[in-house]
């Protein structure tokens, strides 16, 4: 499927969106002071060691420490490769690491909430056609070649490997966008990143404990990097600067993608070509409307993500079970997208609305995998379960699109209701109860806000005065419009 990139840069943020069929399916954003670590790489230090977790707390010069688990630690297996085989015994965490240790890590998860980031000692650099494992021996190639070349492209690039002799170290991956690549291209990529590890071992005799070593490229590089590939129709940039930066990075590393780099000079700001700026404001919100009628209702919280299936207006089927039918098909589409657009991970459960034909709930699973397909992340999709939902894993390695753009409200801390006038009132009367049983001044004052003062003058007056006769104080209410829903102050006159 035919896509294109755009991308609106300003010095504080770069934002890309790539868009297929006229339809937004994924969106990036970089901020300059929050950029991601994933693919950093740092001389960290050992600060807490966890037997009964087998894990440790690595300091990398971060505000929180990061995670380090036995199974990110890399050890020579008895096949000489870098991870042990099946059957083969893991090393303890505590007999590998310790307290005050130097050691080279690699961020492999973003810092998420309250967690910290997540680390590997086995070190990867990605190149722009090859990743290179400095601590392997292993050649191979990207899964998501055809099976018939793989072989072809694994011996070729054994063949480029030994020619720089047994001394050069290290194994490698061929990537996807390798795959048409020349013998040429293959050794620059295969120069340049032996060239970088020396750069980071370097680094690490000479830098101090919890220093950055290595930084992964910027969202504008990885563009080309990562985003452009053979269904790219045009990448389009509306900053002259970093069009011609892109340029010269595309001139040395990707030739290929240059020739679709373009300059935006349009008026109209280039996001509003696809309405993308609207397209964020939606994918920030709860319900997404489906062409039919029906709509979904998405929930993110820390643990996982529900997506509810609702027919809404939708009656355009035969009968009832087409109408619903006709609705989780489209639904199918629609959660893919907005599993790339909101950039959700973690797991992720659906519930489709109940349709009571087995092979409609097999077409629509069907539907649902066709179009996750498409995106680059890896998700794993489990079948209908015996109350109708769906589950399924999307990998996370960043934030996601909300959690990104917003915080919570600082008027219901995140929950999304707050109390109800009523509710607060009652709140206010049993707190001037218990102040009264305190304590006893002349008076007590209310203050909250103008929509508490208002019920207690009219629906909750009788109430407030009863109160009042039981205590033997008197209780004066004062309006206060800075106030937020659910603030009130009890003030001892």
């Amino acid at each position: 499927m035919q896509n294109d990139i755009l991308i609106n840069w300003s010095p504080q943020e770069t934002r890309v969106a790539v868009v297929e069929n006229g339809a937004v399916q994924e969106l990036h954003v970089e901020r300059t002071l929050e950029r991601g670590l994933v693919g950093n790489i740092y001389l960290g230090k050992v600060s807490r060691v966890l037997p009964g977790m087998q894990s440790a707390f690595i300091d990398i010069g971060l505000e929180r420490a990061a995670f380090l688990h036995v199974a990110d630690v890399w050890q020579r297996g008895e096949n000489g490769e870098g991870a042990p085989r099946r059957g083969e015994s893991q090393v303890p965490m505590e007999k590998q690491v310790f307290e005050g240790q130097p050691l080279m890590v690699q961020v492999i998860k973003d810092p998420i909430g309250s967690k910290g980031a997540r680390l590997s000692t086995q070190i990867s650099v990605a190149g722009h056609l090859l990743v290179f494992l400095p601590q392997d021996n292993h050649v191979g190639v990207s899964q998501k070649i055809a099976a018939e070349e793989r072989e072809a492209l694994r011996e070729r690039l054994l063949h480029l490997v030994a020619e720089a002799g047994a001394e050069a170290k290290g194994g490698f991956i061929l990537r996807t966008n390798a795959e048409d690549a020349s013998d040429a291209e293959l050794r620059e990529d295969i120069a340049y990143l032996r060239k970088t590890w020396a750069g980071i071992r370097a680094a690490a005799q000479r830098l101090p404990a919890m220093s950055l070593l290595h930084q992964d490229l910027s969202l504008l590089q990885r563009v080309l990097r990562d985003l452009v590939g053979e269904h790219t129709q045009s990448v389009r940039i509306d900053s002259r600067e970093q069009f011609a930066a892109l340029q010269a990075y595309g001139r040395e590393y990707m030739p290929k993608a240059v020739e679709r780099l373009q300059l935006y000079k349009g008026e109209r700001p280039i996001f509003d070509l696809f309405g993308i700026d609207e397209e964020i404001a939606r994918a920030l919100g709860r319900r997404v409307e489906l062409k039919s009628g029906g709509y979904l209702i998405v929930d993110q919280t820390e643990a996982l993500t529900t997506i509810d299936v609702n027919t809404g207006g939708y009656v355009g089927a035969r009968n009832f079970d087409e109408t619903i039918f006709k609705t989780n098909l489209e639904a199918a589409g629609t959660i893919a997208r907005q599993l790339r657009l909101r950039n959700l991970g973690g797991i992720v459960v659906v519930d489709f609305i109940d349709m009571a034909r087995p092979e409609h709930q097999e077409m629509v699973l069907d539907e649902l995998k066709k179009h996750l397909r498409r995106d680059r992340v890896k998700t794993v999709v489990g079948g209908f379960s015996p109350l109708g939902l769906v589950e399924m894993t999307r990998k996370r390695t960043r934030e996601s699109l909300a959690h990104m753009l917003c915080e919570p409200c600082p008027t219901c801390h995140g929950v999304g209701e707050i109390k109800t006038a009523r509710t607060v009132c009652y709140d206010i009367l049993r707190e001037v109860l218990r102040e009264a049983r305190q304590f006893n001044p002349r008076e007590f004052r209310v203050i909250a806000a103008p929509k508490v003062v208002e019920l207690f003058l009219d629906e909750e007056s009788q109430h407030l005065a009863g109160l009042s006769d039981f205590i033997g104080k008197p209780i004066s209410l004062q309006a206060e419009g800075a106030l937020r829903p659910g603030q009130y102050d009890i003030v001892l006159m």
